[in-house]
């Protein structure tokens, strides 16, 4: 499965919208982007500059990444849990459609988009980065954004995760970590490179379970790594163990800005890419952003939470928490202490989350009107509340300590005390007929 194959089942469904006005990646594109975030796939036919087409927003909704994993949303959880927990080795392939092309390094002619106003420079946000240890028996897979420093330069940021951990073993050896950076790839791919599994499992792996099996993979040209088959456009450079650069400013998924740090500076060797490849972008913060960190991190917590509860229903990092800071758990409790359990579970599964509310079954913990009520009617402090000062927290919160990483934690267990009626905690309802339902469906056209 590829990038188009997926467009293409997106364009026979009507979710693909082709601007062919000719747009600059300067801002402009960003800007349709964030305007157009809550609909279709858009397809950019013409940037300024260019002759390689731009694809965006392709993850921007939890059923069209479901339609992706040819799953629903009741099983997505567990399709995920479940690729983690089975990967499947991706077969090596010789051949690849990747393979078309390939070039000295020229970043400039790649359509990478300026987002936002003071941002560094042109970003990278959609691409895997794949590396393997220096003795080849570990491989990581994972998402980094990529600032571009000149033709064939970029700067790559580094969390402390598993691929900060292969390039600090090969730095204490003085040697480069040499990478491949894809781009244009089928979301199961990006989902995949967005999770966690443990050290030593390959997301490639995870992905290729994710996609019954599909999943080719190519060795790169001119170093020790291994691309995707059907990207659209791979990179190969080197992380240098001793030149680093200043990174940032850059507007990470909290839509707001990231402090400025020194970060290691990626050397391109190589590019190799289809012969007529379609860059894809992702918009920091928007929609797409959110879901592809935070759908591996609500199917950890999911996991996590259902180890310690006999029942969870459902998992959400809300929008207005940008899709990482705040989660909404539903659970079906069965005896006091369930919610504080499942709340600390959480905790325990992302820990860059920083407030989550557990309520019961019967709330929707999509709608924030419902998780709202529930807090003010079966919520107290001074019996529901858990506060955890001084834990480690996103570097992505401007109030928290970025540097050193630390954040006070909430918690809240909204869920009704089970030695009071379940009545006095449900809402009021009036009883109505067909006939009645029928007038009101009237009355609702009319009012349209």
């Amino acid at each position: 499965m590829s990038l188009r194959s997926f467009l293409n089942e997106l364009e026979e469904k009507g979710e693909v919208l082709h601007i062919h006005e000719k747009v600059s990646p300067i801002f402009e594109t960003a800007s349709i982007i964030q305007e157009l975030a809550d609909g279709p796939v858009l397809f950019f036919e013409k940037v300024e500059g260019y002759d390689v087409k731009v694809v965006a927003n392709l993850c921007g909704t939890r059923d069209r990444i479901c339609s992706a994993l040819k799953t629903s949303l009741n099983e997505l959880y567990t399709r995920l849990s479940d690729a983690q927990k089975n990967p499947l080795k991706p077969e090596i392939v010789e051949e690849a459609p990747v393979m078309d092309v390939h070039e000295k390094p020229d970043l400039s002619r790649i359509p990478i988009l300026l987002h936002f106003e003071k941002d560094a420079g042109p970003y990278i946000t959609a691409a895997a980065v794949s590396a393997r240890s220096l003795d080849g028996k570990v491989e990581n897979v994972s998402v980094h954004r990529l600032l571009v420093l000149d033709k064939n330069h970029l700067v790559i940021r580094l969390v402390p995760r598993h691929l900060f951990k292969l390039w600090s073993v090969a730095k204490k050896r003085k040697k480069d970590l040499e990478v491949a950076i894809s781009i244009g790839l089928h979301p199961s791919v990006l989902l995949a490179a967005a999770s966690s599994p443990p050290f030593g499992v390959s997301e490639y792996a995870v992905a290729n379970r994710l996609l019954g099996g599909s999943l080719k993979l190519v060795k790169c040209m001119e170093i020790d790594a291994y691309a995707p088959a059907e990207a659209e456009l791979v990179l190969e450079g080197r992380v240098s163990f001793e030149r680093k650069a200043e990174e940032g400013p850059f507007v990470d998924i909290t839509c707001t800005y990231d402090i400025k740090r020194m970060q290691p500076v990626v050397e391109i060797v190589n590019i190799m890419h289809r012969k007529d490849y379609i860059y894809q972008a992702l918009l920091p913060g928007g929609p797409e952003h959110r879901l592809l960190m935070g759908l591996p991190r609500e199917a950890a917590i999911y996991e996590a939470a259902s180890k310690v509860v006999p029942g969870v229903k459902a998992v959400n990092l809300s929008d207005g928490g940008c899709g990482w800071l705040h989660a909404v758990i539903s659970i079906e409790k069965q005896t006091e202490g369930d919610g504080k359990n499942a709340l600390l579970a959480a905790f325990a599964a992302h820990p860059s989350l920083k407030h989550a509310v557990v309520v019961d079954s019967d709330i929707d913990v999509f709608d924030p009107q419902e998780v709202e009520w529930a807090i003010a009617l079966r919520f107290q402090a001074s019996e529901d509340l858990i506060v955890v000062p001084n834990a480690r927290g996103s570097t992505l919160d401007p109030s928290a300590d970025q540097k050193r990483g630390l954040t006070s934690k909430m918690g809240i267990d909204a869920t009704r005390p089970l030695n009071v009626p379940v009545e006095n905690f449900k809402k009021a309802r009036i009883l109505s007929t067909r006939k009645t339902a029928e007038l009101i469906n009237r009355l609702r056209r009319k009012m349209k």
